[in-house]
């Protein structure tokens, strides 16, 4: 399921939604906020390009919504039924799941989008 020529493995690891070898970031730390979302231009190894056109990524605001909706509702769950918190704390802990992972769902919802229209082809392994 998460094996290289899998869309998941694309997503998963932010390789090239091509050939799956190369990140499609200049930093693999989403943590270093300046060079979070810092895309390099094309692929070295089979010479994807990235941005198939301007403003391209967009797109990745709307899937940022719906990543963003998901940790936050498996904040609610784990708050609620496992730590047995107050209203409040589910909202704090709402809040600071979105805040800590909000490198990760931006890196996540890019790596969604960009395997939304291209594919893996697996002729174009390592050169």
């Amino acid at each position: 399921m998460f094996k290289k020529g899998s869309k998941l493995y694309s997503v998963f690891t932010g390789t090239c939604p091509k050939c799956h070898e190369e990140s499609m970031y200049v930093n693999t730390n989403p943590y270093i906020l300046t060079e979070a979302l810092t895309m390099n231009e094309k692929c070295s190894n089979c010479g994807t390009k990235y941005k198939i056109e301007p403003s391209f990524f967009y797109g990745a605001m709307y899937v940022s919504y719906a990543v963003g909706i998901a940790f936050a509702f498996a904040a609610f769950i784990i708050s609620l039924y496992v730590f047995n918190a107050s209203l409040n704390g589910i909202f704090i802990s709402i809040i600071a799941t979105l805040v800590v992972f909000m490198p990760i769902i931006m890196r996540v919802s890019r790596n969604i989008w960009i395997n939304f229209f291209m594919s893996y082809d697996k002729t174009l392994k390592k050169k």
